[in-house]
């Protein structure tokens, strides 16, 4: 996913997982119980996609307001970010499963605002309570499976949340698919989110809060009990005496740092080392959103319609490969980020996605061109209280296709002998709608027939397949790595907000961009930001494959100059240990 973390590990930290919860399967039950807080983010994600097509269906000032549509999908990450907050603020408190047990019952009751919202308003107040849900879960969730996990095994649990938020997006849109013929439709989509919320809750009720916060209040006999159910016996006191080291050396670095986070961000931009660490981190973070990633997830079926194809289904079916290719991608990554590292991953990731995107812009653009004209005698067929009156009063009527009536804010209706043959050009309204179907004709309204649909539809999966081993991943593992660890908290918190923010701005902006430039126009700018964040990437992150932190901050306090700049060769450990 976009917007999570995602811990890699390696095939034996695999194996010897499978061989540890085999033997003490509570700590799967650990894990998967906090996970589904992954899935929830994911579902969120990619719920919402097919939904808005139904959400304008319904409501017309939704379907003609470009800007209500970018607002619905967009209050959720609005919500998350200060979830996230309020978040960090609830895990210090109260622990990480009273947490995450909020987060269960704000996301529910935002699932059921949803599902029964009788205007698009409360539906943007039912996706900002969601988002503050998300927000707490995507944060509290891999931090409590990675403070009750064996030390051995923590990379591939934590992991497990990574492939649940993938599997969440993918499932999300096996649930609008499975909706798309029910009354109701979008409130189904929308409302089914509650169920794996109600679901987690159960389950945490019966679940110890995590070891490491318990040992750090002082219920020292609570962390033991619960360690003693994860770790063998003649472990046991081994992990409590690694807990207290961790624990007092925390306690140490909040007595030298501050205990303030203004005060602590204060000292992180002081450092220098941390100070190149946040260039790297903020720039990967940014870098993840602005290549368009989220318009692809958050409006999929919209793309797919943009492409030619008008029925809301199709336009579903097809969006489910871009989730699909987007969970493949996790797993390649797990398998490659070590062995080829993650510098070398991030810049061959935004190699593709710059190229698949120019091609995009490109098929998008002779789609334009090549749009179905406007025939006036199949406009007249209709009446002249169904055409679209732009047409009716344009000069240049004779010279209209599909894409300038789409302009218009009218909608094309196909010729009834063949797609691309010469339409019409009527109002958008639900009735005109009704009378263009009647007669078994197709009624498009974002996009027109195009003979690259599916062209497009296929480099949209590569385009998937380039981003989620490299760049869909890897910006997380660099923010974990990359920080002094006093400062890691604090590194990865700000890297983390400017994720979120530039997310924000991403699928606030998407439709009025393509409103404003056509979906050609909105890709050739993302695979320009991408260009430029390329550069950025080469200029201004070191590899940290292999690498000790201490190895890190040594590099990171020499100053990173790529190698074709004079910068030297980066040893990973092998390396170093070889020697």
């Amino acid at each position: 996913m976009v917007e999570g973390g995602v811990t890699t590990a390696d095939k034996t930290e695999f194996t010897e997982c499978w061989k540890t919860v085999w033997k003490t399967p509570y700590i799967m039950r650990l894990a998967f119980s906090a996970g589904i807080g992954g899935l929830l983010f994911g579902y969120d994600t990619g719920v919402i996609s097919g939904a808005l097509l139904y959400i304008r269906d319904d409501f017309e000032d939704v379907d003609k307001n470009t800007w209500m549509q970018e607002t619905i999908v967009s209050m959720a990450v609005a919500g998350a970010i200060i979830g996230a907050a309020f978040g960090g603020y609830m895990n210090d408190r109260w622990g990480r499963r009273v947490a995450i047990l909020g987060a269960d019952i704000v996301f529910f009751f935002g699932a059921i605002v949803m599902a029964v919202a009788p205007n698009p308003w409360v539906i943007i107040i039912g996706r900002i309570l969601v988002g503050l849900g998300v927000g707490m879960a995507s944060m509290t969730a891999p931090l409590y499976i990675s403070e009750a996990s064996p030390a051995r095994i923590r990379g591939a649990l934590v992991s497990t949340n990574g492939l649940l938020i993938t599997g969440g997006q993918f499932l999300s849109y096996l649930i609008n698919l499975a909706f798309t013929k029910a009354p109701g439709t979008w409130r189904w989509m929308l409302g089914v989110a509650g169920i794996p919320a109600l679901v987690q809750f159960v389950l945490m009720l019966s679940l110890p809060e995590s070891p490491r916060w318990l040992y750090r209040k002082d219920r020292v006999d609570e962390a033991r009990a619960i360690l003693e159910k994860i770790y063998p016996a003649h472990e046991v006191e081994d992990e409590l005496n690694a807990l207290k080291l961790s624990v007092d050396a925390e306690k140490a670095d909040e007595a030298a740092l501050g205990e303030g986070m203004i005060t602590k961000v204060k000292g992180a931009l002081k450092n220098r080392v941390v100070r190149r660490g946040l260039y790297a981190g903020i720039t990967v973070q940014v870098a993840q959103q602005f290549v368009g990633i989220n318009t692809v997830m958050y409006y999929a079926p919209t793309i797919v319609q943009f492409a030619g194809f008008a029925s809301n289904s199709v336009a579903l079916a097809l969006s489910l490969i871009t989730s699909g290719l987007n969970a493949v991608g996790s797993i390649v990554s797990m398998c490659f980020v070590d062995r080829y590292g993650r510098r070398r991953l991030m810049l061959v990731s935004m190699i593709g996605i710059i190229f698949f995107l120019v091609i995009l812009s490109v098929v998008f653009m002779e789609a334009s061109s090549h749009a179905p004209k406007i025939s006036g005698i199949e406009s007249a067929h209709f009446g002249s209280n169904s055409t679209c009156s732009a047409y009716l009063t344009a000069p240049d009527a004779p010279r209209w296709s599909c894409m300038t009536c789409l302009k218009a804010d009218c909608a094309f209706c196909a010729n009834a002998a063949s797609e691309f043959h010469p339409g019409a050009c009527l109002d958008s309204s639900k009735v005109v709608r009704g009378e263009c179907r009647a007669e078994n004709r197709v009624f498009f309204e974002k996009g027109c027939p195009s003979k690259f649909g599916f062209l497009a539809v296929i480099l949209l999966g590569l385009y998937i397949i380039s981003y989620s081993p490299g760049m869909g991943t890897v910006p997380w593992i660099v923010n974990s790595e990359i920080y002094p660890l006093r400062y890691r908290g604090v590194g990865g918190g700000i890297a983390a907000v400017a994720n979120w923010c530039s997310n924000l701005i991403v699928s606030e902006s998407y439709l009025s961009l393509t409103e404003a430039l056509g979906a050609g126009g909105t890709f050739f700018v993302f695979a320009g930001i991408s260009t430029i964040s390329l550069i950025f990437i080469y200029f201004l992150v070191p590899e940290t494959k292999g690498l000790q932190f201490e190895e890190v901050e040594k590099l990171l306090e020499d100053g990173y100059r790529p190698r074709l700049f004079g910068g030297k060769k980066e040893k990973s450990k092998d390396q170093v240990e070889s020697t």
